[in-house]
């Protein structure tokens, strides 16, 4: 299983946005509105000069109208294939649309496109030996002041404990428990969180940004599992570096497993001759 993240010479980007306008690829453009992340789908239609221009999806689905500015940095991603591709540009223009709900985002073509084996996005399972605990708190300001910790009684309603179940490049899926003390995180589907877990004992922690998809009870009614997405890495090269990480996380993880998958089985005894 490799996961390299691959760089692309420059004189591919091109070749890559064309080919998903070919195909009529949706791509993600993940952004920060008022210190707050955003997610948005939008379809790659023109390559002219230095630009790309993509259309916005509003149109056509529930997702609110895209608030970007021009100036404004941008990560993008789409899934193509064998892989999936990540950069990060920024707003050059921005075009009024002849229907009412979508519109047209101009974007700098990037120097660089990274990609990354589709295969990383197949969840894989956080080893049992490990226990891997996560922390979960409520997003209320900018990126600034994401790597900072709750702490004291006013932050204990804004976060939560749980464990990692299983994991991938672009999400994964905590197991919650309810507080004791009769805290209420209330967690919900569409929510973006800061998350932060240390995958094996005695590494630097992962601090993430995310949104939560899903949000599902257990039958016995003392735990939820959120099922969680992952934003933002797209946007800089700190993000896209941290999504190299992850992506080691998770073919490490896989190597576990399938060691210990072997050891279980036991030794192989040889036939009888």
């Amino acid at each position: 299983m490799n996961n390299e993240v691959v760089m692309m010479n420059e004189a591919e980007p091109r070749k890559v946005l064309q080919t998903a306008i070919d195909n009529k690829v949706t791509a993600i453009m993940s952004y920060l509105s008022k210190g707050k992340w955003h997610v948005a789908k939008v379809l790659p239609v023109e390559l002219s000069g230095e630009r790309l221009r993509v259309e916005s999806t509003h149109a056509h689905s529930r997702q609110h109208p895209i608030n970007i500015q021009i100036g404004q940095p941008v990560g993008m991603s789409f899934k193509h294939e064998y892989g999936k591709y990540v950069f990060d540009t920024a707003v050059v223009a921005l075009e009024p649309s002849t229907d009412a709900g979508g519109g047209t985002v101009v974007l700098a073509i990037p120097e660089h496109i990274e990609v990354i084996q589709r295969r990383s996005y197949f969840r894989v399972e956080a080893p049992a030996s490990l226990k891997v605990h996560v922390t979960l708190w409520h997003r209320k300001s900018s990126p600034d002041s994401q790597e900072r910790m709750p702490d004291g009684p006013q932050d204990a309603r804004r976060y939560g404990r749980g464990r990692l179940v299983d994991i991938s490049a672009g999400g994964a899926q905590v197991m919650l428990e309810d507080d004791a003390s009769g805290a209420e995180p209330q967690f919900r589907q569409g929510q973006f969180i800061g998350i932060r877990f240390t995958p094996l004992p005695y590494e630097t922690p992962l601090v993430l940004t995310a949104q939560i998809r899903n949000a599902l009870p257990r039958a016995d009614g003392n735990t939820i599992y959120l099922g969680i997405q992952i934003v933002g890495l797209e946007a800089s090269i700190e993000g896209r570096q941290m999504l190299t990480r992850l992506v080691g996380v998770v073919e490490r993880y896989y190597k576990m497993n399938q060691a210990a998958a072997k050891h279980k089985e036991g030794p192989t005894v040889p036939a009888a001759v």
